[in-house]
């Protein structure tokens, strides 16, 4: 049988939490310098480029500290409810009268500290112009507004204003739906805000049941700058994954450590091969787990469907990387010509020669799967990665309870065939990790079968593992603590239900600034074509959503293996702290006290350039800082020892 993946998984962040210190000492060191304009309260004072977060624990400070780390933005965390935590005192901080440790400052709520301590925070934030962002609380007068409406906010709608595009927020473009993902349920409760004096709304509310109002805004007073959130996040909520970047770009005022980016790549596995197909009587795959008597076509791609493919790819600026299997391959085969023939519009993806199971196969024969397929590609003038490699179920990787440990002879097999991106599964296996010279790229399985090519077996496998087996399904919903029950889709159930459903996980996984790819099979994209209506559906949705300066990056697999070891490493150097930064007036510098260079993120401005120092240190201006993403621009840039590199901030 061959298993395909069908869990959901969450996505795992970066986790680059800290513990309060008093800063770090800075001699001999590389620095990355950014000029830019400074406020009253902070000129010619240092402000170190990290957040202080205060915990009680609950989903809305849960739901910004995610988005911190998914952006790899330095935070040290404060949890108020625990004995013995670090008391919130001048101390603490800051290092000298004129050296802050934080850049911003997220609560709970609107009264997270006794009030001693509210008074050192507050005198902090005023003394060195830190903005505070409250991630939950109502619409009152401690917030600057009236309460308009209060409800659960679930099947509305929230928008950015003018001034929220302004202040953080210009990645986005129209309306922000507010999913009801269970009608049951109250997902996301509210208070919509009346403005009142000195409040400036960011994001406005919607309710379906018709209140409007204020969900985030600004409230100046007494000379702080607060973002009050009045509306329930939690890190899984897809509208709080959406405003999750404005969040902390507002926090940091637009220059933080940290980079960010919305992916969407998906692999189509098994390209020349033939797929078994689900039997809709039988409720099982032919050739797989079906009686011997029990037949049914296998699914194989046609001629067409290459054109559609191309087309399709054309239309929508995204490529889609071809997992190919080239024992499938034959001179004389019409599939393979026309592959070949439109081979320069493909993005090509080795999956091994013959789909080979490698759970416990001996090194060379390993190793002869890749390289077959590579001199395949070589032979008939196809582009590859050479680097990277899908296997086969993702087998010789550990999968339990299949596979308790990785077969020991891929590492050596990998290291033999150059491999460096190897695919894993991310409903078995949700962390990157590194085997021999290869790190994973774990993928996410689409709930489009690998053994479905028209839309009615589609349905009726969906209603087999999602129905209980008194609604006729295999129960299996009842058993898996990961699984839910469904009641039992209709004919039009493949449009109606499996559609929206595998657009909103697909969303929330870009919304997340997830990397991971995601797959299905070559059986999706031909007969019924039940893979494109799912693209589509996530395509149209997220430009509805996010502004054109905001594309979806279409990484192939090695550049997301990159992005893991980066993450990592960067990870690593923020928890030892030997990379801090920190800005004094209108310059930033990032310091790298390690021993060796380390790619640094950083975002900054539309309008940000780099500078060159001379010999009196005095900076040049030069070509543009980075990538433009988002309306900033940010980039990874490795900063070694002893080799300062600048860049300068739009006044």
């Amino acid at each position: 049988m061959r298993f395909r993946g069908r869990g959901r998984v969450v996505s795992p962040y970066v986790n680059l939490r800290g513990v309060v210190s008093s800063g770090v000492a800075v001699a001999a060191v590389a620095a990355l310098i950014v000029a830019g304009p400074a406020g009253a309260a902070d000129a010619g004072k240092r402000i170190d480029l990290r957040v202080l977060v205060l915990t009680d624990g609950t989903p809305g400070v849960d739901a910004v500290s995610a988005q911190l780390e998914r952006e790899g933005v330095p935070y040290d965390s404060i949890d108020t409810r625990l004995a013995g935590r670090p008391t919130v005192t001048p101390a603490l901080l800051t290092a000298a009268a004129d050296h802050g440790k934080y850049q911003g400052v997220v609560v709970p709520n609107e009264n997270p500290l006794p009030a001693a301590e509210a008074t050192a925070l507050a005198d902090y934030e005023r003394g060195f112009g830190v903005r505070r962002l409250v991630a939950y609380t109502w619409a009152g007068p401690h917030a600057g507004q009236t309460t308009a409406w209060s409800g659960p906010l679930d099947g509305g709608s929230l928008t950015v204003t003018a001034a929220g595009k302004a202040a953080g927020f210009g990645y986005l473009a129209g309306a922000i739906p507010v999913d009801d993902r269970d009608p049951s349920v109250p997902e996301s409760f509210a208070t919509l805000g009346t403005a009142g004096a000195g409040f400036t709304p960011l994001v406005t509310g919607q309710a379906k049941g018709g209140g409007a109002g204020s969900v985030a805004g600004v409230y100046t007073v007494d000379g702080r700058e607060q973002l009050v959130v009045t509306t329930a996040l939690n890190r899984f909520l897809t509208h709080g994954l959406v405003l999750g970047h404005g969040l902390i770009t507002w926090l940091t005022k637009g220059v933080n450590l940290g980079y960010w980016r919305n992916f969407f790549s998906l692999h189509v596995d098994d390209v020349l091969l033939p797929d078994d197909r689900w039997h809709t009587g039988g409720n099982c795959t032919v050739g797989a787990d079906c009686p011997s008597d029990l037949t049914a076509p296998e699914i194989r791609m046609l001629p067409a469907d290459v054109d559609t493919l191309v087309a399709w790819q054309q239309k929508n600026g995204l490529k889609l990387d071809v997992a190919y299997n080239a024992f499938g391959a034959k001179a004389t085969d019409p599939l393979t010509t026309r592959l070949l023939a439109r081979k320069a519009d493909l993005r090509w993806l080795n999956h091994t020669w013959s789909h080979l199971h490698l759970g416990s196969v001996a090194a060379a024969d390993i190793t002869a799967e890749i390289t077959k397929n590579v001199d395949w590609a070589r032979t008939n003038g196809v582009t590859i990665d050479k680097q990277e490699l899908v296997t086969g179920e993702h087998s010789g990787l550990r999968s339990l309870p299949e596979l308790p440990a990785d077969n020991p002879n891929l590492g050596p097999a990998l290291q033999a065939a150059g491999i460096t991106s190897i695919a894993a599964d991310a409903s078995r296996e949700q962390f990157s990790r590194v085997i021999g010279p290869a790190r994973t790229v774990p993928r996410h399985p689409m709930n489009i079968y690998y053994n479905t090519g028209k839309a009615a077996e589609a349905v009726d496998e969906y209603n087999w593992v999602y129905t209980s087996r008194a609604n006729g399904g295999s129960g299996i919903c009842e058993t898996n603590p990961a699984s839910t029950c469904i009641t039992p889709l209709g004919a039009n159930g493949f449009t109606s239900y499996i559609v929206p459903t595998e657009v909103r996980i697909a969303f929330d996984h870009v919304a997340a600034a997830d990397p991971r790819p995601h797959y299905a099979h070559q059986s999706n994209i031909t007969e019924d074509k039940v893979l494109y209506p799912v693209l589509d559906g996530l395509l149209t949705r997220y430009k509805a959503v996010y502004a054109a300066n905001t594309g979806l990056v279409n990484p192939r697999m090695s550049a997301v293996g990159q992005l893991f070891a980066r993450q990592d490493a960067w990870r690593k150097a923020v928890a030892a702290r030997t990379v801090t930064g920190y800005r004094i007036g209108d310059t930033v510098t990032i310091v790298n006290t390690g021993a060796a260079a380390i790619d640094t993120p950083l975002t900054a401005p539309t309008g940000t350039r780099k500078v060159s120092l001379n010999l009196l240190g005095v900076g040049v201006p030069g070509d543009a800082y980075g990538e433009a993403y988002g309306g900033q621009r940010s980039a990874w840039q490795s900063l070694a020892r002893n080799k300062p590199v600048a860049v300068k901030l739009p006044s």
